[in-house]
């Protein structure tokens, strides 16, 4: 299943705030993504429909298995391109940034391609 940029960073907010926290509710995905409590209501109602979340009655979201699964590819991507574009000096906000960018558009296999030649030492040859 093809999904939004925005659901992809979504799903990446989660998992970071998972690990962080414990638990999440919507109000954490707004404070730490800057957003309005009803613009993330209304994307976590549609991740709900699209099965790549669960909310309970205690309004504590979850990452299904198939959510996990891309969060886990789009936070894999934004560590090694950050960790990449540092190592090549690019100031870290900058290189974060642009990273965050980055992500949603490589390919898998062109990203696989490019952790290979870093992990072998040839990506400024």
């Amino acid at each position: 299943m093809k999904i939004l940029e925005s659901a992809e960073d979504y799903l990446e907010m989660i998992l970071v705030l998972k690990r962080k926290k414990g638990s999440v509710r919507s109000i954490d995905i707004a404070r730490e993504m800057n957003f309005s409590k009803p613009s993330v209501s209304i994307a976590m109602k549609k991740l709900k429909e699209d099965n790549l979340i669960t909310i309970n009655e205690s309004h504590e979201i979850d990452l299904t298995d198939e959510g996990r699964k891309i969060a886990e590819t789009i936070y894999e991507r934004h560590v090694v391109l950050s960790q990449i574009l540092m190592k090549m000096g690019v100031e870290e906000t900058t290189a974060v940034k642009e990273a965050c960018r980055i992500e949603h558009v490589i390919s898998q296999d062109s990203f696989e391609k490019l952790k290979e030649a870093v992990s072998r030492g040839h990506y400024l040859d």
